[in-house]
């Protein structure tokens, strides 16, 4: 249950800073940049905030092997699904499917931790 709430928070953080839907932080906030104001400042270093403890508890917890290998399966997985014909390549489809890659990547590396120490009892520091 803690694998699957990290990469949903991380699937969160990514998809309200951009998607492809037009409902994001970056559609709101920095396309029309004469509206900028405290409001969206405010939540913009929120999410900044956000971003960082992802990708810290990310490159903590896999290191640069582990994510590079964690971006592969992701990616061939994505290949297969478009090869069996589950998904299309149109444009809209391929943006989804970046920001969900995504997403799972940074919540796989948030919980990874949790996860090895489970599996062997070893537990990780920084």
């Amino acid at each position: 249950m803690g694998m699957i709430l990290r990469i949903l928070f991380a699937l969160a953080i990514v998809i309200a800073t951009w998607n492809p839907t037009g409902w994001s932080y970056v559609q709101w906030a920095l396309i029309d940049t004469s509206t900028f104001d405290a409001t969206k400042a405010l939540l913009g270093v929120l999410l900044v905030a956000a971003w960082l403890l992802c990708i810290r508890a990310t490159w903590v917890s896999l290191g640069l092997m582990g994510l590079v290998l964690a971006a592969i399966v992701i990616g061939v997985f994505v290949w297969w699904l478009l090869s069996m014909g589950i998904v299309s390549s149109d444009q809209g489809t391929m943006q989804w499917i970046g920001v969900i890659a995504i997403g799972v990547v940074l919540g796989i590396g948030m919980g990874w931790s949790l996860f090895r120490a489970k599996a062997t009892g070893v537990v990780e520091t920084d």
